[in-house]
């Protein structure tokens, strides 16, 4: 099973993402953690040039590109080879970050992400978590980390707004993948719901 998790900057989803994975081996499940961008040595390069420097670095089509080319080289090299194997792979963000981040936040350009999408990647999630959370906790969260790859949250709080109400519309548009939890409450009360939530996915039938 393919399951990703969603949210905005500060949102804790990196930290969920983590605690599932760990919680998944300890059931006994063959677990492969990975993130976006990123995820494979060509794509880690590639995260290099879009989480650090200017905001204004790079225009929105060439970040597209940018996200889609790292995402096709994870894809080949670590997430498709990992459920061929019958593995669970568990990734931090993936292509729904660039349907808001590059498809919402500088003009609309969620047309160009899907077609690039359906073009390169063609696969979807099985399970999307979404840990949603007010903007404003969650930016002072991302900001206080004081680390490098600060490009998206150097944007400022208006986006971040965005971006949440972006997510939960993605949300309403893909119910049957998503899965939307509070973020705003003890970390291990999240962990919790989220191992709930994706065990249930696990042990249901494989649909086609």
């Amino acid at each position: 099973m393919f399951v990703t998790f969603e949210g905005i900057d500060g949102s804790g989803k990196s930290t969920q993402a983590r605690l599932l994975a760990d919680a998944l081996r300890a059931q006994g499940r063959d677990v492969v953690l990975t993130r976006e961008p990123g995820g494979s040595p060509g794509a880690e390069e590639i995260r290099r040039l879009v989480l650090e420097g200017d905001p204004d670095r790079w225009s929105a089509e060439t970040e597209i590109l940018l996200f889609t080319a790292a995402r096709r080289d994870h894809l080949e090299r670590t997430i498709e080879p990992a459920l061929v194997a019958g593995q669970v792979v568990v990734c931090d963000r993936f292509a729904d970050s660039t349907r808001m981040y590059q498809g919402l936040s500088r003009g609309d350009l969620r047309a160009l992400v899907d077609q690039l999408h359906r073009l390169m990647i063609a696969r979807e999630p099985d399970l999307t978590v979404l840990i949603d959370m007010d903007p404003e906790v969650g930016l002072a969260r991302a900001k206080g980390r004081h680390g490098t790859e600060e490009r998206f949250e150097d944007f400022g709080p208006a986006l971040q707004r965005q971006m949440r109400a972006g997510f939960l519309a993605l949300a309403a548009e893909f119910p049957d993948r998503f899965r939307v939890i509070d973020g705003a409450r003890p970390l291990d009360a999240v962990a919790a719901d989220v191992l709930a939530t994706v065990g249930a996915a696990l042990d249901m039938p494989a649909h086609g």
